[in-house]
């Protein structure tokens, strides 16, 4: 396997956008800092989820038709209900169309100082906000599932997705949602107009980052890491006041805090998400401690420590948060660089669409080609746009269109794949099956479990050399280049269903106290990822909030967790299963038998329960199993390496 795209960075958009992640994926969690050219152009999760954008202004006037009145012993629900989310799925697929399109222009064409597309884009998702959390809808929702046993299935899906919707903008608490969208702008605008600086100078955290994963000199290490949490405690009295006003927006509906109300969307309580997290972490625990070790002595080495310490520095780390270690180790591996070169910049994208084609997928609209914007923008442009490699689904229907900028590189060969496989599966659930309100993923991490194993199983070498792009004999250090994926994928686990998910849960559900929001952090962080600051970080501090999501997305980092489990899950049944090959070294090409296997996780988007899907086609529940087994062949190795030296997880 390559590189995992990771969820999105859900690029600080303001719940005033949150919409739009159904519209369009992209990435990467890992690699890209966030754009911030106009408001307009935010982008939000790869990983598709429900949310509807909120709004200031009250419209109730746009509320779907009422259902029938209650209090009549003849009144037939089912039928109630069908006329209602009738017409309410024509006025959701108007009003999402609208904001799409108002949102695309604003990532693709992108002029300095100019706000136009900027406020159409505000108006445009004002309009779907002010629809969905209308009084009026939330009064007909609840009174249409009041009689659920009455209703058919499907018609509960929509109506219980209709009202999660509303809660991120309902509108019986209209002053409310209105504070928050208030305290959400200054938050982003604080969070994204930081100056970062390193001796003296102005920084990105693109450079950071850089000189996180570059800098060999221990002393300059922390001054890098330390200027990398400046921004903290900037952030501390919005975040604070954000708490308040995100659980009472959602407390309107009925949700005990917004922790539980991100949960909900799994069709989980929050006790049960968190018991699922941590059931994941426990599962990779005995593989983490391996690798911890192992990273504790091999750092030592190289930063000339006299004692390995028990826990990692987090200035030794390559990360920011400890999050990534892949760049600890080089490999010589299989870069197609200058054969892609002489292909030119379209074989990328055509190749990915011949790849799908070969599953038994249908060729792409001719639309995706003639809307889409596939390569960078010539230097005499005299507008701009957003980089983020993304694919979209602008009216729920056959309209999909991707924003890249390719070129014939291994980096964008990987890209196109993996965002073809968004692409694709917008279009295979865009069926008379599934109602508007339901094309999405089977959860908001399914789709980028999807989109990040086609983008892996076409650098595979089997793949790779039936394409003809490498020598069936090139040889690469296989234990190395499990070790390097391990580091990538294995500590972000801890990270992501650990640190993140256990500190927000604690900051909304359980009201963690302002004067130890630092603590819980670095408490949790020694806990789950065996990582220690440098020196002391007191309530002068707010680490947590140095990690953009827990200001501006949310109570959801555990998504990003759940799609490496679920990805590892799905490729292992492909390889085992259905190839019957090591899953180390698949060739997916032209298998007809896992284009179906795809296909019918695809097709039901979130019409049918994610585990009874995950069940169905691979007869296991969530579990990090597979995940596990992928890496036990790097064990031995491990453990070979960690003879004699101390554990401490």
């Amino acid at each position: 396997m390559g590189k995992l795209r990771g969820n999105s960075a859900k690029a600080g958009a303001p719940d005033a956008l949150r919409l739009l992640s159904r519209m369009k994926t992209h990435y990467s969690e890992f690699r890209f800092a966030r754009p911030w050219p106009v408001l307009a152009a935010l982008l939000t999760a790869c990983a598709p989820t429900a949310k509807i954008p909120v709004t200031t202004t009250p419209a109730a006037a746009n509320s779907a038709p009422a259902a029938q009145p209650s209090g009549s012993a003849q009144l037939d629900f089912k039928a109630a209900a069908e006329q209602f989310l009738t017409t309410y799925n024509q006025e959701y697929v108007r009003l999402y169309t609208q904001a799409s399109e108002a949102e695309w222009t604003s990532n693709t064409h992108i002029v300095p100082g100019d706000t136009t597309n900027a406020g159409r884009t505000a108006r445009a998702n004002e309009r779907m906000a002010a629809f969905a959390g209308s009084a009026a809808n939330i009064a007909q929702l609840r009174e249409l599932l009041a009689h659920k046993d009455q209703l058919t299935p499907l018609q509960v899906k929509q109506l219980e997705t209709a009202l999660y919707n509303a809660a991120n903008s309902p509108q019986t608490v209209a002053g409310l949602v209105k504070q928050r969208i208030k305290a959400e702008a200054a938050q982003t605008e604080k969070l994204y107009g930081f100056t970062y600086t390193y001796v003296g100078k102005p920084v990105t955290t693109n450079d950071l980052d850089e000189l996180l994963r570059t800098e060999t000199n221990p002393g300059k290490r922390q001054r890098i890491w330390e200027a990398s949490k400046e921004i903290g405690p900037t952030l501390k009295p919005g975040l604070l006041n954000l708490r308040d006003l995100r659980n009472q927006t959602v407390q309107a509906l009925g949700y005990p805090d917004f922790f539980s109300y991100q949960a909900s969307d799994y069709g989980l309580s929050r006790q049960e998400m968190m018991q699922l997290v941590r059931q994941l972490n426990d599962e990779l625990r005995p593989l983490y401690r391996e690798l911890h070790t192992y990273a504790r002595y091999e750092l030592a080495k190289k930063y000339h420590a006299q004692q390995v310490p028990d826990y990692l520095p987090a200035q030794w780390l390559p990360n920011r948060w400890g999050q990534d270690w892949g760049s600890l180790v080089t490999v010589k591996g299989l870069n197609l660089d200058a054969v892609l070169a002489k292909k030119g910049a379209n074989y990328p994208v055509k190749q990915a669409e011949r790849f799908y084609q070969s599953l038994g997928f249908p060729a792409l609209p001719a639309t995706f080609y003639e809307k889409s914007s596939l390569y960078p923008l010539p230097a005499t442009a005299s507008y701009k746009k957003n980089n983020h490699a993304s694919a979209w689904h602008l009216d729920l229907g056959q309209d999909v269109r991707s924003l890249m900028s390719v070129e014939p590189n291994t980096e964008w060969y990987e890209t196109t794949h993996h965002e073809l496989g968004h692409i694709y599966y917008y279009l295979t659930y865009t069926n008379p099956d599934v109602p508007p309100l339901l094309r999405q993923g089977a959860n908001r991490a399914y789709h980028e479990a999807i989109g990040s194993m086609m983008g892996l199983a076409a650098q595979q070498k089997p793949f790779l050399a039936g394409l003809g792009l490498i020598d069936p004999n090139t040889k690469t250090d296989q234990t190395q280049q499990l070790l390097k994926e391990a580091l990538q994928y294995v500590p972000f686990i801890p990270f992501a269903s650990g640190v993140m998910s256990e500190w927000e849960n604690a900051f909304y559900a359980e009201n963690l106290p302002a004067d130890q929001l630092n603590a819980k952090w670095w408490a949790l962080c020694k806990q789950y990822q065996g990582m220690v600051p440098p020196t002391a970080r007191g309530e002068n501090y707010l680490d947590p909030a140095t990690k953009t999501h827990i200001n501006d997305d949310p109570a959801q980092y555990y998504d990003y967790a759940l799609s490496y489990i679920i990805l590892f899950q799905l490729h292992d049944h492909i390889a085992r299963k259905i190839l019957h090959q090591d899953p180390h070294a698949t060739n997916y090409y032209g298998s007809r038998e896992v284009g179906q296997f795809l296909q019918d996780i695809m097709r039901p988007g979130s019409s049918r329960d994610w585990r009874t899907v995950l069940k169905e086609k691979t007869g296991e529940d969530l579990s990090a199993r597979a995940m596990v087994a992928y890496f036990e062949p790097l064990m031995v190795y491990l453990k070979a390496q960690n003879k004699g030296r101390k554990y401490t997880m």
